[in-house]
Parts: structure tokens; sequence; C-alpha cells
């Protein structure tokens, strides 16, 4: 029982049942009033029971009048097909139109909402609400846990076709001896080829200082059979001892010539890539070996798997590099919405101006939808959603005419008596 009462149609059901057991109640009394008195008056001879009698039975013309009335909205009284009742059932095309016309005309017109849009202060609001510690871990959760959703549901087969497409067309763009030949010339620019070659000296000098034996068996293989073993040790110690200093000379002699040469070499090479049609075409077929489209869909697809596992993981770690980065993006937006009234005002201006173009370009459609949803409800649907939630009321329509045809009936009867 009280599960039913909870129901707020269930509710609405009983208490319309009751006014109504009201109402026709009180019509019961004055039809037994009526009764009483018109007995006693053919018994006994009393003027003031007519008051009584006349008081009743307009009373009942009255309630009949009004019950007719109210009925005649949602029904047809006593079943009875008659003219002009049941309107709700019949008119509820009319009835959608009307309210749709009436919600827009009276509740979304500009002069009604105006002043609404004016009071709108989202800024400081949300603002405050990023400054609540669990409000902020509690989007960052969330965000984390949708973008990994988001992630996870992607299809792999076209986020990979996408990226080779992509990464096709870009790189098809791309004339490879200008690449190189600008990473070149840039690598020059910047003398770094000094330091590859005194790298590269240092280690040859080591190399052939710590290999001393290895020249030795070779000079000793190229040597004649009658040249005695220790002058090809003499020799051989030599020529080691020579490259030694040699490679020495050009590892610290910044203007070695050798240095010079393989600059100028270089500078030369840069050239021939930039101008000579040979190499263009050389490093373009390079460019279509290594980008056939099997190569490229496989490079797409490592780059988004690695990229995927990436992302899940950061998004998953508490304290990963993207949990902190959004961290203080939202405190870093927290306090300009805090603090910066320019900001605020900027914000909340963009979104009155927002939501009152947005509101008044889809009046029609709010109009349309209550005509549409009204429209499509069955009539005796309507007709029961209406009287539920008015017929409560009605039904004092009801009792107030009882009242007020007995006390017509009672006036009308009372100047009768005294004209005659």
């Amino acid at each position: 029982m009280n599960n039913t009462i909870a129901n707020p149609e269930s509710r609405k059901v009983i208490q319309l049942r009751r006014h109504k057991q009201l109402a026709t109640g009180l019509f019961l009394l004055m039809l037994l009033v009526y009764i009483a008195a018109t007995w006693y008056m053919a018994r006994y001879t009393t003027s003031w029971m007519g008051y009584i009698k006349a008081f009743a039975e307009a009373a009942m013309v009255g309630a009949l009048a009004d019950w007719f009335a109210v009925t005649a909205l949602f029904h047809h009284p006593l079943g009875l097909p008659i003219p002009h009742t049941n309107l709700i059932e019949r008119s509820k095309k009319n009835i959608g139109n009307n309210l749709g016309d009436f919600v827009v005309s009276n509740f979304l017109s500009p002069a009604n909402i105006r002043p609404y849009i004016r009071k709108i202060t989202v800024a400081s609001y949300v603002g405050d609400w990023l400054d609540r510690p669990r409000n902020k871990e509690l989007l960052l959760n969330e965000g984390m846990r949708l973008f990994r959703d988001i992630i996870a549901k992607m299809d792999d087969h076209t986020v990979a076709a996408f990226i080779a497409k992509k990464g096709t067309a870009l790189i098809g763009q791309v004339q490879l001896n200008q690449v190189v030949a600008g990473a070149l010339q840039y690598f020059l620019e910047r003398g770094e080829q000094e330091q590859l070659i005194t790298l590269l000296a240092a280690k040859i000098k080591n190399y052939i200082g710590s290999n001393e034996t290895m020249v030795q068996e070779r000079v000793k293989k190229e040597s004649y059979f009658f040249i005695p073993k220790f002058v090809d040790q003499k020799v051989a110690a030599k020529i080691a001892g020579g490259l030694v200093r040699y490679f020495e000379e050009i590892e610290t002699d910044p203007q070695h010539k050798i240095r010079q040469e393989i600059a100028q070499q270089l500078e030369q090479f840069v050239g021939d890539l930039r101008t000579q049609p040979r190499w263009q075409q050389e490093l373009e077929q390079l460019k279509s070996g290594l980008l056939s489209d099997d190569k490229v869909m496989q490079y797409a697809d490592d780059i988004w798997q690695s990229l995927k596992q990436t992302l899940t993981e950061e998004l998953s770690a508490p304290g990963s590099g993207i949990h902190r980065y959004f961290a203080r993006a939202l405190d870093d937006l927290s306090q300009s919405l805090r603090a910066d009234a320019l900001l605020q005002e900027r914000i909340d201006r963009w979104i009155r101006h927002t939501a009152y173009k947005y509101i008044l370009r889809n009046t029609g459609n709010v109009a349309l939808l209550i005509s549409n949803t009204v429209g499509n409800w069955q009539g005796r649907e309507l007709s029961r959603k209406l009287e539920l939630e008015v017929g409560k009321d009605l039904q004092f329509i009801r009792i107030n005419g009882t009242i007020v045809g007995g006390l017509v009936g009672l006036l009308i009867y009372t100047i009768t008596r005294l004209i005659s």
C-alpha cells in the first residue's frame, strides 16, 4: 500500500477518486434532502420546508450541470456520444499545437529568457569547483578512464591505415636529396665533421699502436724470402710508427690538410646532392623501395601499437607524466577562472551569447517537440493524463456548482414567495 501511494501517478488517481466521491456525495446528500423535504411537505403544512426543498432542488440541477461540463472535457457523459463532449481526446492535435505555441510565446520569448541568461555565471563556479581536490581528482580519473576507453575501442587496422595514408602523402612530397643535403649542410656549418675526424683519427691511431704485430705479419707476408727477418721487423716498426704519428697529427691539428680536403669534398657532395639529377633519382628509388605499400603499412602498425601501449600505460598510472601534466593544467585553469575577472567576463559573455542564440534558434523545435509529443499520445491516454493533473481541482467546480445552484434556487424561491 505504501509503495502504491508513493508512486506519483497512483497518488493522483487516489486524490482524484476521493474528490469525485466528495462531489458525488454532496449531490446525493442534496437528493436525499430533496426527497425528505418533498415527503415532509406532502404530510405537513409548513412554509419553511419549501425553502429547503427549493435549495436542494436547485443544488441538484447545479451539481448535474457542472458534472456534465467537467465530465465532457475528458469523457462522453454516461458513455453517450453527445456532440461536443470528450473534448480532450477529440482535440488533441489542436491542444498540442496550442500548448507548444503557448510555451514558446510565454516562456521562451527573448523578453522572458533574457533576464535569466544575464544571471549566468559559469566561469567562477567552475573555478571554485575545480579548486576542490576531490573534484579535480574525480575529473582527472574520469578523463583518464574516458581516454583509455576511446583508445581501447579504436580499430587498430583503421588507425594504422590512416597513419599509413597520411605518412605516405607527407613523405611523397619530400625531396629526399634536398633533405639529406640540408642535413649535411647543417652538419658542416656546425663543424661537426671536425669532431668526427678527430674521433676517427684517434681510433685508427690507437688501433695501429695496439696491433703492431699485425703490421709485422703483413710486411713479412709481402716481403721476399731472401730479406732477413730483422729487416722486415724494422720496416714494420717504421710503417706502424709513421702511421701512428700521421693520424696523431690529424687528431691534434685542427688545420691539417686532410681535414680541409674532407670538408671540401663534403661541401662538393652537398652541392651534387642538391643539383645533380642522378642523386635525386637514386634517392627517390631508395625511398620508393623503403615505402612500398606493405612496408608502409607495417611501419604504421608498429608506430600505432607502440603509441597505443605507451598512452595506455601513461593513462593507467596515477603518477604518470600525462597525469601530472593535466593536473597542472587544471590547477592553472582553476586559478585563472577564480582570479582573472576579465577572463571570467569573457567566458560568461560567450556562454550567455551562445545559450541565448541556441535557445532562440530552437524555439520552433521546442514547439514542434511539444506538438508532436502530444499528437503522438493516444487520445484516451492524453485525456487520462490531463484529468489526473487537473481533474482533482475541477471537482471543486462540481462542489461549488452544487452550493451556488442551491443558493440561486433559494433566492429565486424567496423572491417568488415575496411577490406572490
